[in-house]
């Protein structure tokens, strides 16, 4: 009687195929991943327990960097202030702001092009350049914004040179460049099923019923993208809250300068800043990626919180 060769050898050259086939396919990203974002996270965690002057040779110091960053630093409690004040402001009024732009275009008749430009165009302006309008906006002396509250009777703020102003001040500013959200709520609601908002209306549902059992189910994912997204970019909030600062000190800004971030009094200085000031001016890389590895881990845990309680507000797939 025969004996049938076993398939076993044959199915394993088969499985190792497709899995370096698969490997080839993925082989951008893992090496973009590694590169980018695997190493520094590895380089950066090293450094956390090493004194490292970018000069000398780094020394290890233990917990020494972590000790400093979390007991000892004067300015890691403001700097964490200001950053969890900004994500939770100013994502929430940008999300807030962004769909009601998004609702309003949408039900425009005419004019909804120009609309459209208008409110994207700002978001366009690089963030340097937006923040120098801004101040001279807002300018507590000279500037229009104030002036013009002058002459209605209305007492201007400091603005950016107000302690009490200078964090609402910056979300203003990112309110203005609201464009970037207000282009994806517009996409999310025109995917929102005309027939929908016919049985609604046929239902007698007024606009507010309509908007909370139609369109809101419809686009929640869009809404957790855009929050989850926000709390990431204001976790990393950093040039616009520098150069507002510095430039309502009146400090000019040259090659050369050595800024002191968070004009005035510390309000406007964020982790981001904190670290940039510890690792590039005082040289201190250990303290700055220690700094750095808990900015990563109250990310990652506020987006991770989000994304679990968010999930329960998705709709449930048929």
């Amino acid at each position: 009687m025969a004996v049938t060769a076993s398939p076993a050898p044959a199915l394993r050259r088969k499985r190792l195929r497709e899995r370096l086939r698969i490997l080839g396919f993925l082989s951008p990203w893992l090496v973009g991943f590694s590169v980018f974002f695997g190493y520094p996270l590895i380089a950066t965690g090293y450094f956390s327990f090493m004194h490292y002057n970018q000069i000398e040779q780094p020394a290890f110091v233990g917990l020494r960097n972590w000790k400093y960053v979390l007991t000892q630093m004067p300015l890691f409690g403001p700097a964490l202030w200001n950053t969890l004040w900004l994500v939770v402001v100013m994502v929430a009024l940008r999300v807030v702001f962004g769909l009601g732009i998004g609702l309003l275009v949408t039900k425009v008749k005419s004019g909804a092009g120009f609309f459209r430009t208008a409110f994207y165009l700002p978001y366009l302006a690089p963030p340097v350049a937006a923040t120098v309008a801004f101040v001279f906006l807002l300018n507590p002396a000279t500037g229009p914004v104030n002036e013009i509250l002058g002459a209605v009777g209305i007492p201007g703020p400091e603005w950016f040179n107000d302690p009490a102003w200078a964090k609402p001040s910056l979300v203003l500013l990112s309110l203005w460049g609201i464009g970037d959200l207000m282009v994806i709520f517009m996409a999310a609601l025109l995917d929102v099923p005309k027939e929908q908002y016919e049985a609604a209306a046929l239902d007698g549902a007024g606009a507010w019923a309509r908007f909370r059992y139609v369109t809101w189910p419809t686009i929640t994912p869009i809404v957790l993208f855009a929050v989850v997204t926000g709390v990431v970019q204001t976790m990393q909030y950093y040039t616009q809250a520098l150069v507002a600062g510095k430039l309502a000190s009146g400090v000019s800004l040259g090659p050369g300068t050595v800024i002191q971030p968070g004009y005035p009094d510390h309000s406007t200085l964020t982790v981001p800043q904190l670290v940039y000031s510890l690792g590039f001016q005082n040289f201190n890389t250990g303290a700055a990626c220690a700094l750095s590895l808990v900015l990563f881990a109250l990310a990652m845990a506020v987006t991770t919180l989000l994304m679990r309680k968010g999930a329960g507000l998705l709709p449930a797939e048929d």
